[in-house]
């Protein structure tokens, strides 16, 4: 038995609730918003709560891959052995390129690394050239004083 005053549908109550929830803290009205939307898969009680939840989970398992992405298309067959391979085939070829380009970013990153590091140590080495030089040139200047 679902007693519940207010019931998860668009109403003039809800709408009120959401509509104010808004005004005083955008995320209640979300919030509200959500229950409109969505309350009916809650249905108020807890069994039906978890079983939405296992679904969620169910889903989610059967369509992200071991590092947790999504994988469009990865589990469903197209129904033809040809193109599965081929689709299979493309996808590794795919992957090795994406690795291919990783290792490309990340040896471009430790060039600009040492070229930074060259560039810093330049500077460096200029400006206790020109301190060096600038004390030599202060102690000269002032040795007769």
């Amino acid at each position: 038995m679902n007693t519940a005053i207010i019931k998860p549908q668009w109403g003039p109550l809800t709408i009120a609730l959401m509509v104010l929830g808004f005004i005083v803290w955008w995320p209640l009205g979300l919030a509200m918003l959500a229950y409109i939307l969505w309350g009916e898969n809650f249905g108020g009680s807890a069994e039906k709560a978890q079983g939405w939840v296992n679904k969620q989970r169910a889903w989610a398992r059967g369509n992200c891959g071991p590092n947790g992405h999504y994988q469009h298309g990865v589990r469903h067959s197209s129904g033809n052995a040809a193109f599965d391979d081929y689709r299979a085939e493309q996808l590794k070829r795919l992957e090795e390129e994406r690795k291919r380009l990783d290792e490309e970013i990340a040896a471009f990153h430790e060039y600009m690394r040492n070229l930074r590091m060259a560039k810093d140590r330049e500077e460096f080495d200029r400006f206790m050239g020109d301190r060096g030089g600038n004390r030599a040139n202060y102690g000269e200047s002032h040795a007769g004083t």
